[in-house]
This record gives C-alpha cells, structure tokens and sequence, in this order.
C-alpha cells in the first residue's frame, strides 16, 4: 500500500551533495528525507582510490567514503528511503510533491535536486572491466595515480582537451586521441594543446577496445582508423574518457530551466533555481568542477538557504497579521 512522506526538505539523490544537504538540514532540525534513487552514493561508488577529498590524509575509498557520509547524515535525524523518483508536481508548491517508483508520494516543504551526473562512455569492450584498473573519466580524480606514465585522453572537445593539458602535470607522455582531423574545443584550448611538447595527437582514430595485461590491469588500446579501416595498438599505463557527461535531470524537462547540455540553471552563485524553495546541488548543476568536495559545499548551501527559506515563508503569516491589525 502506497504511503504519503511529509518533510520540510525533501533531498532527490544521494550523492556527496545529497548526503551534505541531509547533514546540514537535519542539524537545522528540518527532519530531511533523503530519496536514494538507483545509485545510492553516486558516482563515487563506482570509484576506488580518492586521494583528494580533505581530511584524510591516506588514501580512502570512494565507496566506504559514501558509507561514511550517509551514517552521518542517519545519525543526525536524516531518513533515508530505498527508492527512485519517477515524477514530479512542481506546478503546485511549495510543498513539492515527488512520486517514487514504490508508489509512495514525498512531500516536501523544499525541494533539494542532487541526481548527479554520468560520465559517457564509448561502450567499447574492456572499457568497464578496467575501470580502477587503467580506464578513468576524471583526470582531476586520478591522473596524479600517473605520475611518469603513458596516458591517453579519447575525445575532441573541451573535456578531452582540459583533461590532456591537466595531465601533463604527472605525464611526459600523454596522447590525444580523436574520431575525426580537428578538435570541436575553444580555439585558445586547441592552441594549447597542438602546442604543447608533452601531448601527441591521433587524428582519425577510435578506439575498438581496452586490453589488459599479465596484471589485469590496461595494457593497451586497440585502435581503427576512421578514414581507411587500419587497425593498431597504442601501449598506456592509463586511458581516459573524456567525450562529456550526461546530467540526471529527465525528470525536470519542461518544469526547471537548464542549460543545452541539460545541467539545471541556478541564480549564479548559489543552488537556486527559479522557483521558490527548490534548489540544485552538485553535479546535476555543475559541468565545470564536477569534484565530491564541490558537490559537498553545494549541497551544505543549498540546506542552509532551503532553512531560510522556510524561516521566511514562516514569518510571512506573522508579518501580515501585524500589520491587519495596524
């Protein structure tokens, strides 16, 4: 039997923001109710090592770090609930009314949005089998695991670019690899890249699959020229896929104002979106940083603006009725 949830913050995802939110909110005493959804811990659950998110000063793992989180956010007063949002009323709020595939309703004074965002991947075979073990889709996250190694980034546009000029920090050696003859990112960034003396780039080329060595790690990629069908190998300790990422926010088309990748438009500055009381954090948000730490800041701010604006919306009778009697 379908059962109504009532909170004065309802949180869509559980990722670092979704988490922080929760900590945040249930301290402030708004009894938060925390939706899952499909990969309770985000993106970080499908990572191992994470090396720089502050406060430890060893290597944790990104799973036992979501873990972590999300008993703190329980031991403060949060109610996690295993389930996944199929809609959403945001015509009529607040409150905002959220439908989970149980059938269970959520009602939510606020209206906190963490879904995330995933990496896109190529789909080509070994690609998931090595993921931790050589084949990534964050520089940033990983490639100080590289220092002195051969790496590849496949892609052509920003993403790609950014994350080959990044790793030439740990990498002498890194290579480009791309479907067609010129790169779809910002000329300033294509400059920097055909210039610098560490990045070599292949132009024409896909990669068909991602092969392990002895060690069951990436030993190399195997590639096919897109112009005349030619196969060959390139040996890399690590590869990185960087074709974009894809924001979780099918649920809110027609009803939030995004971006054309799909990334939900907030006032600069802050998790606010345009309606009153909803807010966005995290990676459904931001397709800049796209870090944990980023994602944790975002969702501290969108609780502690989701309390004020519950301590106005309180105020307002009160203010009225002072000055009916005036």
């Amino acid at each position: 039997m379908a059962t109504t949830h009532r909170t004065k913050m309802l949180i869509i995802g559980s990722g670092p923001a979704g988490y922080s939110a929760a900590i945040y909110a249930a301290r402030a005493m708004l009894e938060p109710i925390v939706v899952q959804g499909l990969q309770p811990g985000g993106q970080l659950t499908i990572t191992t090592d994470v090396e720089n998110y502050p406060g430890f000063r060893d290597v944790v793992q990104g799973p036992w770090l979501m873990e972590e989180m999300k008993a703190q956010a329980e031991h403060v007063g949060t109610r996690m609930m295993w389930d996944t949002i199929v809609s959403v009323d945001l015509d009529n709020g607040p409150p905002y009314t959220a439908i989970g595939d149980s059938g269970d309703e959520y009602v939510g004074d606020t209206l906190v949005i963490c879904t995330g965002a995933q990496a896109k991947w190529l789909g080509a075979p070994g690609e998931m089998e090595l993921g931790g073990k050589g084949v990534s889709a964050c520089a940033t996250c990983d490639g100080f695991f590289y220092r002195g190694k051969k790496v590849a980034v496949i892609g052509g546009g920003n993403t790609a670019v950014e994350e080959a000029l990044y790793l030439t920090n740990h990498s002498d050696d890194v290579t480009l690899i791309h479907r067609r003859d010129e790169l779809r990112a910002e000329k300033i960034l294509q400059d920097r890249l055909l210039n610098h003396p560490k990045i070599t780039a292949l132009w024409n080329k896909t990669v068909t699959s991602f092969e392990a060595g002895e060690d069951g790690s990436l030993h190399h990629l195997a590639l096919e020229d897109t112009q005349t069908g030619e196969k060959s190998t390139l040996e890399v300790d690590g590869a990185f896929v960087a074709i974009g990422h894809a924001p979780a926010t099918e649920l809110f088309k027609g009803k939030l104002s995004m971006d054309e990748s799909g990334y939900l438009d907030v006032e600069p500055g802050t998790p606010k979106t345009a309606l009153p009381g909803v807010f966005a954090a995290g990676d459904v948000t931001d397709h800049v940083y796209r870090q944990a730490v980023t994602a944790a800041g975002m969702g501290c701010m969108a609780a502690l603006d989701g309390e004020r604006f519950l301590a106005t919306m309180a105020a307002a009778p009160a203010e009225r009725e002072v000055e009916a009697a005036e």
